[in-house]
């Protein structure tokens, strides 16, 4: 079963903190999303193994956009 990881709000992609193929825990961070001038942290919902990323640094989002695909 695929979790997905959605952006809350829109913003900018600052950083990108896992590779396809790792493995993640529940609230592990895993995309940095800067918005308003605020460093906001994406977590993982549920763990996992990061199967697919939707987006690349500098990439603006909206929210609720398809960030990371969990498997």
């Amino acid at each position: 079963m695929s979790t997905n990881v959605v952006a809350h709000m829109p913003g900018t992609i600052a950083e990108i903190l896992v590779n396809v193929g790792d493995q993640v825990q529940a609230d592990d961070e895993l995309i940095i999303l800067e918005a308003m001038k605020m460093e906001n942290p994406i977590c993982a919902t549920a763990a996992g193994t990061v199967k697919e990323i939707k987006v690349k640094e500098k990439d603006k989002v909206d929210a609720n956009q398809l960030l990371i695909v969990l498997e």
